[in-house]
C-alpha cells in the first residue's frame, strides 16, 4: 500500500500530465527521510515542473505538509526520464 505522500503526488501528477498512465511514484528511505520519486513521460516533465518551477515547488510543499501531518520527514524528487 502506498503512503499518503505517494498517493497525494500520484493523484496530483496524473491530473497535470497528458499521459497519466505513465506516471510512476516510488518511495525509498534514506537516512530517516522518505524520498518520494516521481517519473513521468518525457513530454510531461515540463508540465510537472511548471513555469519557474512553481508546480514542482507546490508538489514538494504538498509532500512536506502530508509528511508532517503523519509525523515523518519526506522530500520529493522529480526524475527526468532522459537522464539515466
Amino acid at each position: 500500500m502506498a503512503s499518503p505522500m505517494a498517493a497525494a503526488v500520484e493523484v496530483a501528477a496524473r491530473a497535470l500530465v497528458d499521459h497519466p498512465t505513465e506516471v510512476q511514484v516510488t518511495e525509498t528511505t534514506h537516512r530517516g527521510v522518505t524520498v518520494v520519486e516521481l517519473s513521468v513521460a518525457p513530454g510531461d516533465v515540463g508540465k510537472v515542473i511548471g513555469r519557474q518551477g512553481r508546480t514542482a515547488e507546490a508538489l514538494r510543499t504538498l509532500v512536506a505538509a502530508t509528511a508532517q501531518h503523519h509525523g515523518v520527514k519526506a522530500t520529493l524528487e522529480i526524475r527526468d526520464p532522459d537522464v539515466r
